[in-house]
């Protein structure tokens, strides 16, 4: 199994994501965030990792999500076995759910935001996984939800980015989440101009959701905060 989220900003260029799965290391293979480009994650039952390339290259060419998935659908001859989810400039998105792959397999997309999942159990999982998302972050949750509005996200928002991505964590795999357990997890989020955050459990000894809290207060912590404060800001050119 693996879960994945995906939220992209056209607003901002804020590109986030957060994955997990049963086995190890998924950091290294399934979520990417690219600022004022876009995002992916790339999984199923055997993960495709050139997919991300692939994206990002088209993403940077204003290709859509849409069309992307189309044409790694047509270029992969094995996209039965893949799971794979694309998130484009605009924020809209389109997945692939492979037919090989063990069930349930499924995806939900709201603008900005969109959640993707192999070997769950059941559809609630994902469910649960973009609600809390929406619930923390948009000011208008329940329209959102209700797919009748995009989201309007929350003043500074992006302050608890990562506090907002690992409650939905959380609340999927409260909800179901792996058949087999979930034991590595992935947050990435790159803002326009600052630096990224990059938090990686590869393989949890306890709680996957207490480790990638407790790796966030570090993150926080005075020490590192002064000296993120000293690294160059990304201009724009």
């Amino acid at each position: 199994m693996t879960i994945s989220l995906l939220h992209f900003n056209p607003l901002t260029g804020t590109s986030a994501s957060i994955t997990a799965t049963g086995g190890p290391c998924v950091g290294g293979y399934v979520n990417h965030s690219w600022r004022s480009v876009g995002a992916c994650a790339t999984q199923g039952l055997f993960t495709n990792p050139w997919y991300a390339d692939f994206a990002k290259n088209k993403l940077q060419q204003g290709t859509s999500a849409r069309d992307i998935i189309n044409e790694l659908t047509a270029l992969d001859s094995g996209h039965s076995q893949r799971q794979c989810l694309v998130m484009d400039q605009n924020g809209a998105s389109a997945a692939l759910d492979g037919s090989d792959n063990i069930a349930y397999i499924g995806h939900l997309n709201y603008p900005t935001i969109a959640v993707a999942g192999n070997m769950l159990e059941g559809h609630q999982v994902l469910e649960q996984f973009s609600r809390v998302f929406i619930e923390q972050t948009a000011i208008n949750s329940q329209a959102v939800l209700e797919h009748i509005e995009a989201p309007q996200y929350k003043p500074d928002y992006e302050a608890t980015l990562p506090d907002a991505l690992i409650s939905a964590l959380e609340a999927a795999l409260s909800a179901g989440g792996d058949k087999r357990g979930t034991v590595s997890a992935s947050l990435r989020i790159e803002f326009a101009h600052l630096a990224p955050i990059d938090i990686r459990i590869d393989w949890a000894k306890a709680d996957l959701i207490e480790e990638l809290r407790f790796v966030l207060e570090k993150v926080r912590e005075s020490s590192f905060q002064a000296f993120l404060s000293e690294l160059p800001r990304q201009v724009d050119h």
